[in-house]
């Protein structure tokens, strides 16, 4: 939506690869031409991200208009106005003193909270890295205290990026056991499941364990993804061989929430192979829903045990 962003966070996705260099179209009237070809082409759900949407409200706006049903990604520092009904998820990396020390910014979840109190739209993502594990209990305690609901994300490191955000072995295995308990503790305001937990915690990462269906490791235009899903620049141009739902991600070290939304809810004939394993996949599915439509509200898990994902043919 925008080449610009009010903070600077490590191991940031946007300011990877070519798409940060691309021109700024920041004409209204272009972005909802693109809203109505998109909707013409037959697409139902947008996704508007990067680098930093809430600067550009204006555009924000005319993308809801012509496609109602999507979702913003934000870091919540600049409220989106209430006429912007998109579902809202509002990046959270720690507490704020982790925030101030990655993300440079000031006591970041009281100014996310207080901007998006109350607001059906708005849903927290917390971010797992190897350094902030110990603080999930704090800061969902937190949001919890406020009712807001929260859900879970993994960092995924860019291509190139090999810092200390990076997983490890140790860290996937203590994200599980730490997010299986949140969401034991805080059924309420927890939005993930078990399955959610093994998927994205296991030592192989999206792609490896179900065969990524978006374009930029799919060749088929035929069906799927691979046929419709386009991720388009600040200049309104997009490009196939680039396209997935976190460019500029390392694949095989991608277990991105986002990314798990598309890749293992269109995997339901590798799910029903037994009752257990198609009930988590069920709950993953509610999950999905619930983390990304506004309005939809999640029901209770069908499997509270840990099923290992099918692996790993495609």
């Amino acid at each position: 939506m925008s080449r610009r962003c009010n903070i600077r966070c490590e191991g940031c996705y946007y300011f990877e690869g070519d798409k940060q260099h691309a021109e700024e179209n920041r004409d209204p009237a272009a972005w909802r031409r693109l809203m109505q070809a998109e909707k013409a082409r037959g697409v139902t759900f947008v996704v508007l991200a990067g680098a930093e949407p809430a600067l550009v409200p204006e555009l924000c706006q005319a993308c809801y208009e012509e496609l109602p049903l999507g979702t913003i990604a934000t870091n919540g520092l600049i409220r989106i106005p209430d006429t912007t009904g998109y579902r809202i998820h509002i990046s959270v990396w720690g507490n704020d003193a982790t925030s101030k020390r990655i993300r440079g910014a000031s006591n970041m979840l009281g100014r996310q909270l207080e901007n998006y109190r109350n607001d059906p739209r708005a849903v927290f993502v917390y971010t797992f890295t190897p350094t902030n594990i110990d603080e999930a209990r704090e800061v969902t305690d937190n949001l919890a205290s406020q009712d807001a609901q929260v859900t879970f994300n993994m960092f995924s490191a860019p291509v190139g990026y090999d810092g200390p955000l990076r997983h490890t072995p140790a860290s996937l295995q203590k994200v599980r056991e730490t997010t299986i308990a949140l969401l034991a503790d805080y059924p309420e305001h927890v939005l993930f499941s078990n399955y959610n937990a093994v998927v994205h915690t296991h030592r192989l990462g999206l792609h490896d364990l179900f065969a990524c269906p978006y374009p930029r490791r799919n060749s088929t235009r035929n069906v799927g993804l691979g046929r419709s899903f386009r991720q388009y620049r600040t200049d309104l141009d997009w490009d196939r061989d680039a396209a997935c739902c976190v460019p500029d991600t390392d694949c095989d070290d991608c277990r991105h929430y986002a990314a798990g939304s598309a890749i293992v809810t269109s995997k339901l004939f590798r799910h029903a192979t037994d009752p257990e394993t198609f009930r988590a996949w069920l709950d993953y599915v509610d999950t999905y829903l619930a983390v990304w439509v506004t309005g939809y509200a999640k029901g209770p898990n069908l499997y509270t045990s840990v099923t290992e994902p099918p692996c790993c043919a495609p």
